[in-house]
Parts: structure tokens; sequence; C-alpha cells
């Protein structure tokens, strides 16, 4: 037995209500269960209650046995005196306030159906499957589960909010240093994401300002805090780079000291680092009014054309120092720019909203309704089940359902598992 299980018994419920007596056989009418409490102390405040025609107002405390209450040390804590009546699913105990007065016991047990413990007991032992409602996840409701979606990606939103928060943090509260960190870390994608991010951070956004006019500089600058620059080599762009990056590690004192170089290995050569480096360096160039226009940008179709970028010259014949290839203008895609707008502009664009007190919610869903729906095992899985991601809003909604619920198994928060439980 899980104490969640019972909170959520109280909170939806789901017991003979009509039936309810204390374990003294005083009948007892919930008129109000009270708030949810996540936090220390008893686990509902503000609860009214008729206990054998006597009106009540307190806290309830809810235990899988009644026992837990010593356990717990509540008998010698002020805290639980004001207590009206001890929730639990198998009373084996009397139980007292530290004033010495005994509290009222519900045995919940009694007065739930079997069937109900049983069907969610079946989902968190679960074992060997994806999720835990696997086999049953056809029977959920559409109409529920859309809606749940919505408040997921709300949800994934604001984890997301945790790193420009930090970031804002560091950099005293300037936005455009976010965004520029951020994006950074965005063209850095899973494998590169955390040493482009350190490469970024290093970098006094001062000085990008100061050079962002200059591709060849911003990139030379990038490149080298990377340490994409540390190895000798003879090629004249690579020495230019160089020359460029030793000028100004000497005027303005940069240090790499500590930040991981990107991989290249297993990166498909369009997502190699040099590449990727080279696109975000001349997306600045060419944006010099990039944060002003990401926030007031309000269709996918005006952040395509701010994201619009490609690498300098060189890297049209090069993925790599060492080795030419056959020409190619490298633009960044439109999939690799949904990629940015799902995991950077519009996270971003919430933070912010949030920071500066403005609501544009629903300005930020229709945006993420109008990006397709990305592609991996997770989406893949939940398509097999019957849950299609129509849009990206949706997709992202399924990786925070998979990650944050699924995985640990929060059967009785998720729309999913109490349809399932009410069927």
């Amino acid at each position: 037995m899980k104490e969640e299980f019972l909170h959520y018994l109280l909170l939806h419920k789901k017991f003979s209500s009509d039936l309810l007596t204390t374990s003294d056989g005083l009948k007892i009418e919930i008129i109000r269960t009270g708030t949810h409490n996540l936090n220390s102390g008893p686990d509902f405040f503000n609860a009214q209650l008729s206990i054998g025609g006597q009106f009540w107002a307190g806290t309830l405390e809810v235990h899988c046995k009644s026992s837990d209450w010593y356990a717990h040390y509540h008998e010698t804590d002020t805290a639980y005196d004001n207590v009206i009546l001890h929730v639990v699913w198998e009373h084996d105990v009397e139980v007292f306030r530290s004033d010495r007065t005994k509290i009222p016991v519900l045995e919940l047990k009694k007065f739930v159906e079997p069937s109900l413990w049983s069907q969610y007991k079946g989902l968190i032992q679960a074992n060997g499957l994806w999720i835990p409602c696997e086999d049953q996840f056809p029977k959920n409701n559409s109409f529920s589960t859309k809606h749940f979606l919505e408040r997921l990606y709300v949800e994934r939103l604001e984890r997301k909010t945790e790193l420009f928060y930090k970031l804002l943090e560091c950099s005293n509260n300037n936005w455009e240093a976010v965004l520029f960190q951020s994006l950074v870390k965005g063209f850095g994608l899973n494998l590169n994401g955390d040493s482009f991010l350190a490469t970024a951070e290093s970098i006094p956004f001062s000085l990008v300002r100061k050079v962002q006019g200059k591709s060849l500089v911003l990139e030379a600058i990038l490149m080298g805090q990377s340490g994409l620059l540390d190895s000798e080599n003879e090629a004249g762009y690579f020495q230019k780079l160089k020359a460029i990056y030793t000028t100004y590690t000497q005027n303005y004192s940069l240090a790499a000291i500590g930040i991981p170089k990107p991989h290249f290995f297993r990166l498909r050569p369009s997502n190699f680092p040099t590449i990727r480096i080279s696109q975000i360096a001349n997306l600045y160039k060419n944006q010099p009014s990039l944060f002003a226009k990401i926030i007031e940008a309000s269709t996918l179709k005006e952040f395509y054309e701010i994201l619009k970028t490609k690498t300098s010259e060189y890297w049209e014949t090069h993925y790599t120092f060492d080795k030419c290839s056959k020409k190619r203008v490298k633009s960044i895609s439109q999939a690799f720019m949904n990629l940015l707008i799902i995991n950077v502009i519009i996270p971003l664009r919430f933070c912010y909203n949030q920071y500066v007190g403005n609501d544009a919610t629903d300005q930020l869903f229709s945006i993420a309704r109008d990006v397709s729906a990305e592609k991996n095992s997770i989406v893949q899985k939940f398509n097999t089940l019957g849950l299609t991601a129509t849009d990206a809003l949706e997709s992202q909604s399924l990786i925070q359902l998979k990650q944050q619920y699924c995985q640990n198994k929060r059967c009785l928060e998720c729309a999913i598992g109490n349809s399932l439980l009410q069927a």
C-alpha cells in the first residue's frame, strides 16, 4: 500500500461516502476534504467533517497503518494537534495527540472497492512494460487526454525555464545574453549542447555585441573557446581563425579552462560543430536586433525568416579543416529551425513573459501547434499505442508524460491513469 493511493482516494472520494464510520462506529460525513498539503505537516488543511453528529474543522493525516503515527513521532509534535481524523488503510493501534487526547480513525479499506486497489497495484507493479499502462492504454478517454497534454506542455515549458533563470542570474539580468547562450546550446544539439553552452558562457556578451557584425571574428572566438583551434593545422582558414582568436584572447583575457571539447563522432556532417558554429556566427551578423525580433514575432513564418542562416564561404567546401568536400551551401534546414523553436525560442518566450508579467500562453500554444511533431523514439512508441502526436505541442507533451510520469509511475496524477482506474 502507498500513501499516495490513499491521498487519491480522498481527493476523488473513491469510497462509499454514505457508509463511512470511525473505528469506534461513529458516522463520518466529509463536508470538505480540505487543501492537499504537499509540504511538511498534516496532509490536508482546512478539512470539515461531521463525526457522530458533531461538526469538526481542522487537518487530516494519512498513513498506511495507524502505527505510522508513532513511526513518524507525531505524538510529540504539536503541529499535529489539530488533526481531527486519522485516515489509514489498516487500523492496527489507537493514536493520540501530544496532549494525550484520542484521534478518531477512518480505516478506508472497509469502504473501497477491492477492484480499485487491484487495478492500481497492477499499474505500479507492472514490470517489463514500456509504460505501466501499456496493456490498457487504448482504453483511455481521448477528450481528457487532449486537455492533459496541454497541461503537460506547460509543465515542460516550466521545467525548461530553470535554465533560463540560471543564465539570467549569471548574466546580471541580460536577456540578450541569455538568448545568445541558449541559442548556442541549441545549435549544439543533445551531443554538444553542454559544450556549446559552456563555450557561450565563457565569452562576455559585451564582446559578442562588439563583434557580432563580423561573423569571421565571432566564428574564431567561438571555435577558439570551444577548443576547435587547439590543434596544429596548415590550412589557411584555420591559421586565419587562430590568429584572430589569439588577438582577442590577449585583448579580452578569454579563458577556456574546463570547457569540454565538442564531439564529431556519430554526428551527421551537417551537424558537425564547425558547421553549426559558423552558422550561428552568421545568424548574429545578419540579425543585429535578434532578441527584439524573437520577442516580437507572432507566427511560425516570422521565426523561419529570423532564423535563416548559413555558413561562411569556406565551409561550403569543407566540413572539417582537414578535408575538402563538394561545394554545397550549408543553410540550416526547416527541421533544424523547428528544433530551435521547440527547445529554445518558445521556452525562452514563455520564461520572458513570466518575467515581465505578460500572459501570452495562447500565442505560444498556437505557434507550437503550427510546428510539426518531433520524430523520436518516445513519440513513435506512443503512436503505436494509439496516441498520435499531430504537432510539436503534443510531441513535447508526450516526452513530458514518459519522462516525468510514466518512468516514475505517477499514475494517480496522470489523466490517462485516472481514466483507467475509473473504467
